[in-house]
C-alpha cells in the first residue's frame, strides 16, 4: 500500500483520520499515483505529497461537518475534498459535483473501485439544472475552486437555509474576506467565519472558511400614500 514509503507522522496521522478505513484511503492514493499526472488530474510535483497535502488535508474538514449531513463537493476535481471526506465519514451523503466530462469519468471509476457511497454528476453550480436537482444541502464544500465572492455565489444557493459553505482556503484568506465580505452578505451569507481543522494531527492545519446561509429578509413595508 502507498503508507508503506511515507514518513511515520504521515502513518499515525492516516490512522487516526480514517480509521478502519485507511486501506480504501491509501487505494485513492495509489490511483492518483497511478493515473493523476498522466490524466491531467495533479501536477508532477504533488505525487510526493498527496498524502499530507491533499488526502489528508482534505480530509480533516469532516471535523466541520455534522454526522449524517448532506455534502455536495463544488468542482471536485480529482477528489477533493470529496472522496477523502467521504472515506473518513461514510455516514455522509456526498455528492462530486464536476463540470469537465474527463474528470467525472475517473470520479466515477474511483468510486466504483473504492466502492463508494457517493453520487458523481457532471454540472456547473450555476447551472438551473444542477440547482433543480442538488439545492438543499446541509454543507456544501470546495478546494481551490474560485476567489470567495464568486464561490459563495455558486455555492450558497445549493445550501438550505441555517447550512453552510466550508471551504478549503489557504493563507491569503483574510485578505479574502476583507474584500469580499460585503459581497458575501449580499449574496445571502452570513459573515465568513475562518476554522483550522487537524490541529491534533497535521503539522500544517488545514484551514476553512465557513459561511452560513442566512434566511431572506423581509421585505421592507411600503409606505401608505396620503
Amino acid at each position: 500500500m502507498s503508507l508503506d514509503g511515507v514518513a511515520s507522522a504521515v502513518r499515525t496521522a492516516a490512522a487516526r483520520v480514517f480509521g478502519d478505513h485507511v486501506d480504501q484511503a491509501a487505494a485513492y492514493v495509489e490511483l492518483l499515483e497511478s493515473h493523476g499526472v498522466e490524466r491531467g488530474l495533479i501536477g508532477p510535483r504533488e505525487v510526493d505529497r498527496l498524502w499530507d497535502r491533499h488526502v489528508l488535508n482534505s480530509a480533516v474538514i469532516g471535523e466541520r461537518i455534522p454526522e449524517g449531513a448532506r455534502v455536495i463537493d463544488v468542482g471536485s476535481g480529482a477528489g477533493f475534498p470529496g472522496v477523502p471526506l467521504a472515506i473518513a465519514r461514510p455516514d455522509l451523503d456526498i455528492v462530486l459535483l464536476e463540470p469537465m466530462a474527463r474528470r467525472t469519468d475517473w470520479l466515477a471509476e474511483v468510486v466504483e473501485k473504492l466502492e463508494l457511497p457517493i453520487t458523481v454528476v457532471r454540472g456547473r453550480a450555476e447551472e438551473r439544472a444542477v440547482l433543480q436537482e442538488l439545492s438543499g444541502a446541509d454543507i456544501v464544500t470546495a478546494r481551490a475552486v474560485a476567489p470567495l465572492a464568486r464561490l459563495a455565489a455558486w455555492c450558497l444557493p445549493l445550501v438550505r437555509v441555517q447550512g453552510s459553505v466550508v471551504a478549503l482556503k489557504g493563507a491569503s484568506v483574510a485578505a479574502e474576506i476583507e474584500r469580499d465580505r460585503a459581497a458575501v452578505r449580499k449574496l445571502g451569507g452570513g459573515d465568513p467565519a475562518v476554522a483550522t481543522c487537524g490541529a491534533e494531527v497535521l503539522d500544517v492545519p488545514s484551514t476553512v472558511v465557513m459561511i452560513k446561509r442566512l434566511p431572506p429578509k423581509p421585505p421592507r413595508p411600503r409606505g401608505r400614500r396620503s
